[in-house]
C-alpha cells in the first residue's frame, strides 16, 4: 500500500514527517490538505482509521478554534467535523496513512512506526536527532 501524508508545508512537524518518509525510501502521495481538503467521507474514514475521537483531531494553535468557541463541549462530532471542513486549518497534521495504519504524527517520529523501512537515525530541521531501532 502506498504512503499518503496529509501535509501542510508551512508546518515544521509536517515537513519533518515528510522528510522521514522520503528518507525511508518511500515517495508518498502528498495531499496539501489546505489546498485540497478531505471530503466529509474522507475525514470520517481517517478518524476511524486512526481510532481517535473527532475532537482529538482539532488543532487549536494558529486556527479559529477559540474564535469559534470549539472548546465548548456542546459541539457534536458532526458539528466539529463541519467546522474542520469549513476551516481545514483546524485539522491537525500531519496525518499519515500506510499499510500499517493511520495516525496523527505529532511528534513527527511517530511516522517511523508506520513505515516498512524506517531510517535508523534522522536529524530534524531543528537539529534534534531521532534514533529508531532497526
Amino acid at each position: 500500500m502506498p504512503v499518503t501524508i496529509y501535509h501542510n508545508p508551512a508546518c515544521g512537524t509536517s515537513r519533518n514527517t515528510l522528510a522521514m518518509i522520503r528518507a525511508s525510501g518511500e515517495e508518498p502521495e502528498v495531499i496539501e490538505y489546505l489546498k485540497t481538503p478531505p471530503s466529509r467521507e474522507q475525514l470520517i474514514a481517517l478518524i476511524n482509521a486512526m481510532g481517535v475521537k473527532v475532537r482529538d483531531l482539532l488543532r487549536e494553535k494558529g486556527t479559529p478554534y477559540a474564535e469559534l468557541g470549539l472548546g465548548d463541549p456542546k459541539w457534536t462530532d458532526d458539528q466539529l467535523m463541519g467546522a474542520m471542513l469549513a476551516h481545514p486549518i483546524l485539522i491537525n497534521r500531519p496525518i499519515v496513512v500506510t499499510g500499517k495504519g493511520a495516525r496523527l504524527c505529532r511528534p513527527s517520529e511517530l511516522v517511523l512506526e508506520l513505515l516498512d523501512h524506517p531510517v535508523a537515525s534522522f536529524a530534524k530541521e531543528d537539529g534534534e536527532v531521532v534514533s529508531w531501532p532497526t
